[in-house]
């Protein structure tokens, strides 16, 4: 057997926060990045810096911009090979331009090094593998949002698997992680929601379809503000799959989002159901449609999926006044966003202004990240004694989680902070 040379490990973002992604990893003269997103306060935050000479190689684990949108910095005049799939590139590239349309003036890149990135790409599937300097790298199934995938990094006898954001519970969109690693040295692995379990999936579809159901059959119209890339195609096929039989709406960059996805089947766990639901809903991006769809009873999916701006924002203006309609959020609210108002304190902003809601309001959990019973199987199914650093949830999420891990487990495990490094 080879001798084992060592990873080391930076963690550059994600460490004790959710937001960020990116670490870097390294051994001898080959240094790879993980991600490398931003966090979306007012003025988009970075990772800490890395110099685009010494990377060989950057992995884009998916398409959300807390693990994308930094990637564009490195393609002012560089030439870094770019390993994700297809369809998360084609997404990234959705984000980054809406990005840069709401936020360029904080942005310090351009169109043009989007269009430089991509000529960088290279295209990966779950069942290759590439060579990138000492690494060898294979990936497998993530079930986070479409096109989404884990890495796993081999160093000679040494292997490390760096879970991107994952999902272990099937959808009626996406299959489930697939977490049959075989034998590992090291785990970095996401903690998003290391503190609580998510409802089972077919219980949660089924409350939703009965409530939108009772709504819309009481001649209300409902709102589900939801994420344009993953969770608005999920919702759709929830509906089409429980045979909604009434009109459903779509609108905002979701539509984008629908026709990139229909051109790569193999990325969904049921393509016929989700082209099914897609043809069997009503796409709207004219002025005059959007006001007659908040005037009659359906349901209507659009972005924004936390009310910050979207289309969205234009229909919960008028859905909100009536009590016999609803607003129902099938994603996270963070803290400080319209969304979480809205839930908390049933109030909108109109002009500067609050506004007391009419509507129902009500929020079904359809996570896209494993809960804490998941992410405890997983570790439990682990094979060999890995060393765990957990990321890409609060401190006390990650903290908590890594306790967890030494008692009940005994393998070594830490919840690092930003800049700090590790050798594996």
């Amino acid at each position: 057997m080879k001798n084992s040379a060592n990873f080391k490990i930076k963690f550059l973002g994600g460490a004790g926060e959710v937001g960020r992604s990116a670490v870097a990893l390294s051994s001898g003269d080959t240094t790879i990045l993980l991600d490398y997103g931003v966090l979306l306060n007012r003025e988009p935050d970075f990772p800490m810096h890395i110099s685009p000479k010494n990377l060989d190689g950057i992995i884009l684990s998916h398409a959300h911009l807390d693990h994308s949108g930094g990637i564009p910095l490195f393609y002012l005049r560089n030439k870094i090979p770019l390993y994700t799939t297809e369809l998360t590139l084609q997404l990234t590239k959705i984000l980054v331009n809406d990005l840069l349309k709401l936020s360029g003036y904080y942005l310090p890149y351009e169109y043009s090094n989007i269009k430089n990135m991509e000529k960088c790409f290279v295209n990966i599937d779950y069942d290759g593998e590439i060579k990138v300097g000492d690494f060898r790298l294979s990936f497998k199934e993530a079930g986070h949002i479409p096109g989404s995938f884990q890495t796993i990094v081999k160093l000679n006898s040494k292997v490390l698997v760096y879970t991107g954001d994952i999902n272990t519970t099937e959808t009626k969109l996406l299959k489930a992680a697939d977490t049959d690693y075989g034998e590992i040295s090291c785990l970095i692995l996401e903690s998003t929601y290391a503190n609580e379990d998510h409802p089972k999936r077919e219980e949660i579809e089924k409350i939703f379809v009965e409530r939108v159901k009772e709504v819309v059959e009481s001649g209300g119209t409902v709102l589900v503000p939801a994420f344009s890339v993953g969770r608005s195609q999920e919702i759709l096929c929830v509906l089409e799959d429980y045979n909604f039989e009434h009109s459903i709406v779509m609108d905002g960059m979701a539509l984008t989002v629908n026709e990139v996805m229909l051109s790569y089947p193999e990325y969904f766990r049921d393509y016929w159901l989700l082209r099914k639901a897609l043809e069997n809903a009503e796409w709207v991006n004219r002025w005059k449609e959007r006001r007659e769809a908040t005037k009659k009873p359906c349901v209507i999916i659009s972005p924004a999926g936390m009310l910050q701006g979207g289309a969205a924002s234009f229909y919960i203006r008028k859905v909100s006044k009536e009590k016999r309609n609803a607003i129902f959020l099938v994603s996270y609210q963070i803290p400080g966003t319209p969304g979480r108002k809205l839930l908390e304190e049933k109030k909108i902003f109109v002009d500067g202004k609050p506004r007391q809601v009419e509507a129902e309001v009500e929020r079904f959990d359809f996570s896209s990240h494993a809960g804490r019973k998941d992410l405890e199987n997983l570790l439990k199914n682990v094979k060999g004694n890995p060393t765990v650093y957990l990321i890409h949830g609060s401190r006390e999420n990650c903290q908590n989680l890594a306790e967890w891990i030494k008692t009940e487990l005994g393998f070594e495990a830490t919840a690092p902070s930003i800049g700090e490094v590790y050798k594996v």
